[in-house]
């Protein structure tokens, strides 16, 4: 339902963008949009809000953070001289700048951690599939010695390997 103004509910507001009526409330406690409010304190949305949530939905498309998209959505706005669509100041890019650097040192340092839980954990499979082959080998009748042996000669090659899989 729209009113006099074109507001529309949150529910409207979320069916014409396509997210739920939670991500347009979480993106208001976010301080992105500030929803109009009606007599009965409902939240009531302008088609200026509606712009605003579409290009926060755009950014997230394009795997901007919300902390990157509060970040660019704070920055002053300067008016261009050949009278075009106002641009972020250089102090603001240099801000968001600063911001999207820092995500992707966090981002980055994350990619590395999980690198050395997957190389630990390919090192645990190794051992848990030795572990089967070796039960597998006894439960087929093979001899406790026969297979000591074959590992003692294996050894060597073994400890390098782990070593190669483990972090530093």
């Amino acid at each position: 339902m729209t009113d006099a103004n074109g507001s529309i509910t949150v529910r409207e507001a979320a069916e014409r963008l396509g997210v739920t009526p939670r991500t347009l409330k979480y993106y208001e406690e976010l301080g992105l949009v500030v929803p109009a409010r009606s007599e009965g304190r409902y939240r009531l949305y302008e088609p200026a809000d509606l712009d605003k949530l579409g290009r926060i939905l755009r950014m997230r498309s394009l795997g901007f953070s919300l902390t990157a998209i509060t970040t660019m959505l704070q920055q002053p706005f300067e008016a261009p001289v050949d009278g075009g669509r106002p641009r972020l100041s250089n102090a603001s890019l240099k801000t968001l700048k600063a911001t999207l650097t820092t995500q992707l040192e966090t981002l980055d340092n994350r990619v590395e951690q999980v690198r050395r839980e997957l190389k630990e954990a390919a090192a645990l499979q190794s051992q848990l599939r030795r572990d089967i082959e070796y039960v597998e080998r006894r439960l087929n009748g093979e001899s406790l010695e026969d297979i000591l042996e074959e590992r003692k000669r294996e050894a060597p090659e073994r400890k390098a390997a782990l070593r190669k899989a483990m972090p530093s």
